[in-house]
């Protein structure tokens, strides 16, 4: 298994894979790689036990059938590195943590990473590689497009759509019946009480647009 990304949420997943080897569901060995990896990263995969093996090029380079998770919070990042990964046989294997509660009718799209303590109750739709962070909740019939990321502890209510590439920021909350839309920002602690329109950042209590997104990290 190849883990792309050495900050803390690939360290994360690797731990994630960790605690699923210990319960008898493994993908062989783990390895990391990172364009630019800093030195307090490499530090802190080695006290892990996990090697550092390259770059992104080297991965799309050798890719063999190699299951690969993209463990970075940019959705840009992850989209940009999915593309270049799409002219090889790399799989994107789905990583539930067992401590997280899936509900029934809920589909995960590849490359889904659902971490410990997060819930997502009922006939939810999880696109391709989104981000359930810990302790997040997802209620029903909600759709995660492509490419979401929810940070730990966010509570998306009910019916909910959160367009491609969107963040909901640590411990904020979507109302029920709402759209984000796509590469949206929403800050940490925030409130969404009304439709979000794309490439926003809002924050607040309820949420108010501030910024508009750079196209950098819109895509």
């Amino acid at each position: 298994m190849v883990v792309v990304g050495a900050g803390g949420f690939g360290r994360e997943v690797a731990s994630l894979l960790f605690e699923l080897r210990s319960r008898g569901v493994g993908f062989g060995d783990i390895g990391v790689v990172d364009d630019r990896p800093s030195m307090a990263n490499r530090a802190r995969l080695h006290s892990l036990g996990v090697p550092l093996i390259g770059t992104v090029d080297d991965l799309v380079r050798n890719c063999r059938e190699t299951p690969v998770v993209l463990a970075i919070g940019s959705a840009t990042a992850r989209r940009a590195i999915a593309d270049r990964l799409s002219v090889t046989d790399a799989t994107f294997p789905i990583l539930v943590h067992p401590q997280a509660s899936v509900g029934a009718g809920v589909t995960l799209g590849e490359g889904s990473v659902i971490c410990a303590g997060a819930r997502l109750s009922a006939q939810i739709r999880v696109g391709r590689h989104v981000h359930v962070d810990q302790n997040a909740t997802v209620g029903h019939d909600c759709d995660l497009e492509d490419f979401v990321r929810l940070n730990p502890q966010s509570c998306v209510s009910g019916d909910v759509t959160l367009e491609t590439g969107s963040l909901v920021g640590a411990n904020a909350t979507i109302l029920q019946g709402l759209r984000v839309g796509g590469h949206t920002l929403v800050g940490a602690g925030a409130v969404v009480t009304h439709d979000l329109p794309a490439g926003v950042v809002a924050s607040g209590v309820p949420a108010r647009v501030h910024a508009r997104v750079v196209a950098a990290q819109a895509g």
